[in-house]
């Protein structure tokens, strides 16, 4: 076990980086308090030849400024005016790519995600989405920018490779708006894992 390094970021393929990440584990040390998962749902976004990635055509605005720096820090933005998503940035300075965590195996402090989610019991809508994950583990856009190498938001390989024949790819969700590229299987979930979100 084993924090990843820089360096796994900091490659140039999104598409691989989102692939390699499904069984990986991400943590939280907020409030006093460890929370984690094994990652099930990831999707790739490239800052080239992608209309869907938020760097398309050299955007550059407040939001995304951060998507600019070498790979291995944290971009978190609101959707709905209410809803934080985790995205990691991926490949060199200046080449914008990204992936965005979309579902978690919840492992470590389940009775603190249940207190932040404000379930009952453990459930796929505890971490079961990418919205839901951040909530359960404390993620918010104050953390946008964080080192994913620090004490605060990190992740771990644990040497549990997901094979190939369990490996699910499908278009990326809610992204219409990105005509051709709307159709790219650059979603990939485990299969016949329950900790994934429920778009299809």
């Amino acid at each position: 076990m084993s924090i990843i390094p820089l360096d796994f970021y900091r490659r140039p393929n999104p598409v691989q980086i989102a692939r390699e990440l499904l069984g990986k584990y991400l943590y939280t040390h907020i409030g006093g308090v460890l929370t984690g998962g094994r990652i099930t749902e990831t999707e790739a976004y490239a800052h080239e030849n992608d209309q869907a990635c938020h760097s398309h055509l050299g955007r550059y605005t407040a939001r995304t400024q951060i998507m600019y720096q070498p790979g291995g820090v944290a971009y978190v933005y609101l959707v709905y005016g209410r809803y934080a998503l985790f995205n990691i940035i991926t490949n060199e300075a200046g080449k914008a790519d990204a992936v965005l965590i979309r579902g978690l195996e919840p492992t470590k402090g389940a009775a603190e995600m249940l207190l932040r989610r404000e379930l009952p019991q453990v459930q796929r809508n505890l971490t079961g989405g990418p919205g839901l994950l951040t909530q359960a583990l404390g993620i918010t856009t104050a953390h946008y920018g964080l080192d994913l190498t620090g004490d605060t938001i990190w992740l771990e390989d644990h040497h549990e490779p997901v094979a190939e024949a369990d490996i699910l790819a499908s278009p990326r969700v809610g992204i219409d708006y990105a005509g051709e590229d709307a159709a790219l299987p650059w979603r990939f979930r485990i299969r016949g894992s329950k900790w994934t979100s429920p778009a299809r």
